[in-house]
């Protein structure tokens, strides 16, 4: 069932030739820049990993990968959602040290998403991890890790902006980031449901960090599921904009300091996922054989929706859509890739 939304009076700044050219730019200058804010190299990472490793991330716990048999070593493999786990063990098996830390394009299909504006079957990210210290498992840093990478995207708009003139139609980014909690946001609009509080907080504060997502709200509710193996659910948070092309919430960045063996031992009690503890890669957390890691995920097409003013990811992406929608936005005008 199509979701699509046609924003009223809506043109695409860029034709489709300079649209093509501001993505390569956009990857290459943002990918500088976010490694110069976060010490990061680039590794190669995989399509799919084996389905016995427990590396394969479950998002909110509800999603099917996409899984095939491989028939010469007679295996199931899952095509990653992310690779939020994987990227912590690669950190250890590559010999990461403190304060520095890896990032690589992510290609994921992810066979269950409600198609809409902002949602694809075709997920494309850079997935970044980095080693910190325990010391560091703090609000405190995380917030600074925040503000590097809004930085890091409010640098690549600008030099962008630079090149394209006809960008300065879209406002641009705010560089000031709020902070609120999502039990904060609850507080506030009770009566809203999650994306309803979301879009009426960043039409106020429109570069906003919404913390801790995964736990259980006052209302009896999380904000929004996340698997309980990969963040600490008091430690992390997504990176919401304001998008004033759909004037609606666009999150960017889903991300979060690790857990440690302790948290990960009390959220999969939470979530009754103690069934993951036979995993290797739970087993070598829980035995704190792994380092302490910050990380998350940073969308691609998301990103560049957001810096050329896009009103739907099949613009900057090519990907598998109804023909309600493809229909919808041939008739206002909108190129679909």
């Amino acid at each position: 069932m199509s979701r699509v939304i046609i924003p009223e009076n809506y043109k695409a700044a860029l034709g489709s030739y300079d649209t093509q050219k501001a993505i390569g730019i956009i990857h290459i200058l943002f990918e500088k820049n976010l490694c110069d804010a976060l010490t990061l190299k680039r590794v190669s990472a995989p399509l799919f990993v084996e389905a016995s490793t427990g590396l394969n991330d479950d998002l909110s716990g509800k999603e099917k990968p996409v899984t095939f048999h491989i028939k010469d070593i007679k295996t199931d493999a899952q095509v990653v959602h992310s690779l939020a786990k994987w990227k912590r063990q690669a950190l250890h098996d590559y010999d990461f040290h403190v304060g520095k830390g890896l990032y690589t394009d992510m290609n994921a299909i992810r066979c269950d998403e409600e198609l809409d504006n902002l949602h694809s079957v075709y997920v494309d990210q850079w997935d970044w991890e980095k080693v910190i210290r325990k010391e560091d498992r703090t609000a405190e840093y995380l917030k600074e890790t925040v503000i590097g990478i809004v930085n890091a995207i409010c640098d690549t708009e600008d030099a962008l902006r630079a090149m394209f003139p006809q960008l300065e139609v879209r406002p641009a980014i705010d560089r000031n980031v709020s902070f609120i909690t999502s039990q904060e946001l609850e507080d506030l609009y009770p009566d809203f449901s999650p994306k309803e509080r979301e879009d009426a907080y960043t039409r106020e504060h429109p570069t906003t960090f919404l913390m801790q997502i995964g736990g259980t709200l006052r209302s009896g509710k999380p904000h929004d599921g996340r698997a309980p193996d990969y963040d600490d659910w008091d430690l992390n948070g997504d990176i919401l904009f304001h998008n004033t092309v759909l004037d609606a919430t666009i999150e960017i960045s889903s991300m979060g300091i690790r857990v440690s063996p302790e948290s990960l031992e009390r959220q999969l009690v939470l979530s009754r996922c103690e069934e993951r503890k036979r995993f290797p890669f739970h087993k070598a957390l829980l035995a704190g054989e792994l380092p302490y890691t910050i990380g998350g995920g940073i969308g691609q097409s998301r990103l560049c929706m957001l810096l050329l003013g896009s009103a739907h990811i099949g613009e900057v992406q090519s990907a598998v859509w109804d023909d309600y929608t493809r229909n919808a936005c041939k008739e206002a005008g909108i190129f679909i890739l």
